[in-house]
């Protein structure tokens, strides 16, 4: 299956009004980044077990790790959690910079280090959102 097949097939497994809001975001993501390298995370590690919430990925950077160590990686990450959604923003040196920056103007969102997490759309400022998944792609060319 292709990734963009996968990453429609995950969105419309989420009832409702999750999908419509995860749909909206996709469509708004890649308004953001028209052509940007698509990814499906269903989860699962090499042996099959679950590890994570599934995850659409969008863009892509080279990751670096303390040992020296590269791999490819996803700039904007999207997914469903038990109680909402989550945004990644991949790929931030300053852990505390969406906090600060996007934080006090986004609505009912809990904001860590890399993750901006709501309820649904209709509780958050999307356009503030959108400021933020622009700079996540441009802060991790």
């Amino acid at each position: 299956m292709s990734v963009k097949a996968q990453i429609k097939e995950y969105i419309t497994s989420q009832p409702e009004p999750k999908q419509s809001d995860l749909q909206e975001l996709h469509r708004i993501i890649l308004e953001i980044k028209p052509r940007c390298k698509l990814w499906f995370l269903d989860g699962k590690d090499d042996k099959g077990k679950t590890v994570s919430n599934p995850n659409i990925g969008y863009g892509l950077q080279t990751m670096k790790y303390a040992d020296g160590k590269t791999r490819e990686f996803y700039q904007i990450g999207l997914s469903a959690n038990t109680t909402g959604i989550s945004v990644y923003i991949m790929g931030i040196d300053d852990k505390t910079y969406l906090a600060k920056t996007f934080g006090g103007n986004l609505g009912k969102a809990s904001v860590t280090g890399y993750c901006i997490k709501f309820k649904s759309l209709k509780d958050i400022n999307i356009e503030i959102l959108e400021s933020a998944v622009q700079y996540g792609f441009e802060a991790s060319r």
